[in-house]
């Protein structure tokens, strides 16, 4: 029996994050629209609040900028 790594920990289901390579060439994206995490990750390193995010793309939820976060902290591509 393999013995779990004491690193290992689990990701909840991020499911306002999507990736289809008919939307942005298959980026992750925030719930199919056309923003990807990678841009939410740009804004905020420059920077921006999550108030002026949601100022910028009144499209967005507070969610969609936590799960953005998320998926960048897990260490996937953005």
């Amino acid at each position: 029996m393999r013995r779990r790594s004491p690193y290992t920990f689990n990701v909840r289901n991020l499911s306002r994050i999507t990736a289809d390579p008919a939307v942005m060439g298959g980026r992750p994206c925030i719930r199919g629209i056309r923003i990807t995490v990678g841009t939410v990750m740009d804004l905020v390193a420059s920077g921006h609040t999550r108030e002026e995010l949601l100022a910028l793309y009144p499209y967005l939820e507070p969610e969609d900028i936590t799960e953005a976060l998320e998926y960048a902290a897990w260490g996937s591509d953005v």
